[in-house]
This record gives C-alpha cells, sequence and structure tokens, in this order.
C-alpha cells in the first residue's frame, strides 16, 4: 500500500508553478479564448456604434456612449484589479464571461419586446437601456483583460514576458480586424437584431470553451498581513508609490488618454462620413492588420533596453500622425494614417504591460493594473464628453462657415467634416508638447533605472518568496474558486 503523501508545507505551496513549455501552453490557450471573448465584445460594440450613428446622425450620442463605456472602466478598474488579486485567474475570467452573457441576453430581450423605431429614439428610455446593457457587457470584458496580463507575468519567464504582450496585442488586432469587418457588414446587411443573436452565442462557445482550460495556478497569493481586504484606492497607493516613476507613467498614460477620447469620439463619425457603413467597416478591419504588424514586432523583436523610452517614442509618433491623418479629406491619407495608428498602439501598450509585469510583485500586479485602467480611463470620458458637444455645436458649424475656411482653409483644406480634422489636429499637436517634456522629466529617469535595477523574476519562477521592502514571507492562502476545481 503506498504511503499518503505528506501535506506541501507553506513555503512550498507559496511557491507557483515555475513558468516552463507546459505553463507556455496554458498560455496559448488562455490567449486564444480571450481573443473569441474579445471578438465577441468588440463585434456587438462596434455593431452598437455604427447603428446609433446611422439611425440618428449624432455625433453626441456616439460621444456620450463612447464616453460612458470609459467612464465605467474607470469607476470599476480599482475594483476589477482588486477581484483579480482576490480570486483565481481562471475565476476571474469565467466571471468575466457569465457576466457578459447575461447582458447579452438581456439585449436579445429589449430588442425582441420593443420595435426598433422605440429603440433608436435616442432622446428616449429604452435607446439608452439597450446601449447600456451591452456596454456593461464590454466593460466586463476588462476584468478579463487585467486578469491576462498577471497570467502573462504568472505563466510566462520574465525574459520573455515582453515579446508574449507583443503576442498579446497581436491577437487584439485579429480580434479587431475581425469584429471591426464583420460588425459594419452585419449592422449594413442583417441588422442589430441578427448581430445581437450572434454575440450571444459567440459568448456562450467562449464561455464553454473557458471551462476546460487549465491554468496552473496554485492559489491565490499574497504577501503576509498584506492580504487584500478592499476595493479601494488604499490598497493600491502604496505598490504604485514605492516604485519611482510609475505613478508618473500612470499619469502620462492618463493624458494620453485625454487625447485618445477626441479620437474615440471623432473616429467614427469622421469615417462614416467618407465611407458607407459597410465599406468603413472593411477599411477598419484591413488597417487593423496594423495591429498585427506592431504586436507582431514586439513579439520578434522585444522592446529594446528600456521600454519606458519606447512608451514615449510611439507617442510621439502617435502624435505626428493625429497632426497629418485628416489634414485632407483624403480617404486613402485618412486609411494610412489609421493602419500606421494601429501599428503603434500595441507597441505603447505592451510598453506599458511590461513595465509594471517588471517592477510591481504578482501579488499586487493586479490591483496596479486595475488601478491604472481606472486612472487613465478616467480621463477618455471627459474629453469624450467635451468634444462631442463642441464639435457638434462649434467645430463643425464653424469649419462649415465662411470664416472658417478663410481663417484655416489654408491648413485643413476644403470638406465636409473639417471641424473634425480640426480636433484632430488639436489634441495631438498638445500630447506633442506633454511627450516631449516628459522625456526631460525626472520621473522618466527614474522608472528607467526602477525597470533595469529590477529583479528579472518577481514571485513567480519558484524563487524564495520574501517582500523586499517587508522582509514578511508570503503566503498562499487555500482559496478555490466557486466552480474551479483545486490545480484547475
Amino acid at each position: 500500500m503506498s504511503q499518503p503523501t505528506p501535506p506541501a508545507n507553506t513555503e512550498d505551496e507559496a511557491v507557483q508553478v515555475r513558468p516552463g513549455p507546459r505553463t507556455m501552453r496554458a498560455f496559448y490557450q488562455v490567449l486564444a479564448n480571450t481573443a473569441v471573448a474579445n471578438v465577441t465584445s468588440s463585434y456587438l460594440w462596434w455593431a452598437l456604434t455604427f447603428w446609433a450613428y446611422l439611425e440618428t446622425r449624432s455625433v453626441l450620442a456616439t460621444a456620450i456612449i463612447g464616453g460612458s463605456y470609459m467612464l465605467l472602466v474607470a469607476v470599476l478598474g480599482v475594483v476589477f484589479g482588486a477581484l483579480v488579486d482576490h480570486m483565481k485567474k481562471k475565476a476571474v475570467m469565467v466571471l468575466s464571461s457569465v457576466v457578459t452573457l447575461s447582458t447579452y441576453l438581456i439585449a436579445g430581450a429589449l430588442y425582441l419586446a420593443f420595435p426598433e423605431s422605440v429603440l433608436i429614439n435616442w432622446g428616449g428610455p429604452w435607446f439608452w437601456v439597450f446601449a447600456g446593457v451591452i456596454l456593461i457587457g464590454g466593460v466586463v470584458e476588462n476584468l478579463r483583460n487585467i486578469a491576462l496580463s498577471t497570467t502573462v507575468t504568472l505563466l510566462v519567464p520574465s525574459d520573455r514576458r515582453d515579446r508574449a504582450n507583443g503576442l498579446v496585442g497581436a491577437v487584439q488586432g485579429i480580434a479587431f480586424m475581425v469584429t471591426s469587418v464583420f460588425s459594419g457588414l452585419s449592422v449594413g446587411l442583417l441588422g442589430m437584431g441578427a448581430t445581437v443573436v450572434i454575440a450571444i452565442v459567440a459568448t456562450a462557445v467562449a464561455l464553454t470553451h473557458l471551462l476546460f482550460v487549465p491554468i496552473p495556478e496554485r492559489g491565490v497569493v499574497h504577501v503576509e498581513g498584506e492580504a487584500p481586504k478592499g476595493f479601494g484606492f488604499k490598497e493600491v497607493i502604496p505598490a504604485v508609490m514605492i516604485v519611482p516613476g510609475l505613478l508618473a507613467l500612470i499619469l502620462f498614460s492618463t493624458f494620453n488618454n485625454l487625447v485618445g477620447g477626441v479620437f474615440m469620439a471623432l473616429m467614427d463619425p469622421y469615417g462614416l462620413e467618407l465611407f458607407s457603413v459597410e465599406i468603413w467597416g472593411v477599411i477598419l478591419g484591413i488597417t487593423s492588420v496594423g495591429f498585427i504588424i506592431g504586436g507582431g514586432l514586439v513579439a520578434k523583436f522585444g522592446l529594446g533596453k528600456n521600454p519606458v523610452r519606447t512608451m514615449l517614442l510611439v507617442n510621439v509618433g502617435i502624435a505626428i500622425l493625429g497632426m497629418t491623418f485628416a489634414i485632407r479629406e483624403v480617404w486613402w491619407l485618412y486609411a494610412v494614417g489609421i493602419l500606421v495608428f494601429m501599428c503603434l498602439m500595441p507597441i505603447a501598450e505592451a510598453s506599458e504591460q511590461t513595465i509594471v509585469q517588471r517592477v510591481v510583485p504578482f501579488e499586487k500586479q493586479g490591483r496596479v493594473f486595475g488601478f491604472a485602467a481606472s486612472v487613465e480611463s478616467a480621463a477618455a470620458p471627459i474629453s469624450a464628453f467635451l468634444i462631442g458637444p463642441l464639435a457638434q455645436f462649434w467645430l463643425i458649424p464653424f469649419m462649415d462657415s465662411q470664416a472658417g475656411q478663410d481663417s484655416l482653409g489654408w491648413l485643413l483644406g476644403p470638406g465636409e467634416a473639417r471641424g473634425i480634422a480640426l480636433a484632430f489636429v488639436g489634441a495631438s499637436a498638445v500630447l506633442l508638447v506633454v511627450v516631449l517634456l516628459a522625456f526631460a522629466s525626472k520621473p522618466y529617469r527614474q522608472l528607467s533605472e526602477a525597470y533595469a535595477t529590477a529583479p528579472p523574476s518577481l514571485h513567480t519562477d519558484g524563487e524564495e518568496r520574501a517582500d523586499a521592502a517587508s522582509g514578511a514571507p508570503a503566503t498562499v492562502s487555500p482559496v478555490v474558486s466557486p466552480g474551479v476545481t483545486p490545480g484547475s
């Protein structure tokens, strides 16, 4: 008779599975499943935006929808991050899929319950209820994305994380390419009702597959005496402030999202002025190859010795691009500009992800990623809510007037959407100035040094678990999340 296996001691339980070939296979499965989930939520989100603008022809309506999305991401980011640190990563992803599926089912029920003429009346309540439940389903998808960021740290060896983040960007690009094409075609050819049904079915398939995806995580890791007990900012600030320059990085990304809110609110209306909804969806699909190119470049070559510098250089490129890609109302100029923009975005995102994964201990990364999502996302709705009315009631009428053409026609040329182009140019010029100032700042030098001197692995490669600052040994709470078997 075999002897019973003795229980593992605390030290052994605390050590997560050492990243290697087995964990990399798990990472690829998680990445593929997340791609399916992201495709579905993006597909319905884009479709909602296209449908709302085409039916209402209101820049203000699309700005409110986009701004509300970012506002919810901002409000819930810290809560999402705390959930990721409280729970096993697979349980977090399952929870995200269940909530998303539930909201899409509610949206389908609303579409069946009311005539489309009622739902599309953006002055009435049911338009906002219908858009709101779809919006919530998309927002909850960010819970899965925060979990994915920490899963990279858990499953991928430290010297390959920048490339893994590049793969994440490439997969997101594939999702964007697929959804932008099919969203436009779906709304144009099938209608919003059929689009909601497709999203429900795809979400259910992704959830079913996720239940069989293994994530080798033995427990919920935290530093002894510092287990997350709440969902407020006080649980996050110490983890951010202990790394010199990290708060400045988050604040810079926050400002960057102020400019991003302008693009979020106005990019689709500008594109729909140049193209039909079907062609605009195809254009977005083709240009989103840029996400794959940018993510592929990171996966192949990494981010260099200093991802902080890489991120700022990328933002210089984004600023220059934003000042030029709509400077004339020419379809190919806009399309090429979007292609380049999409090449740059995964590089910037991978840079920030890699920095946090390097300088923040694994057991605190969920909260830090959630805090970053909250603070950074809070900026976009501000600018989106401001730029929508500003463009609708001032910039567009001004550039349509003779006075606008006389004063700025030399810069922006003639056309139907010169007011939107003016918003792009002004926001991007401000971004360029801020990036150049960031290069000369002390936090830039501090964070660069913190990244260079951080240990190559933080609590994930089977090393002795100890918090460098407090000396407290790390422990792993034997928490088994509902619906997830131990060791899954």
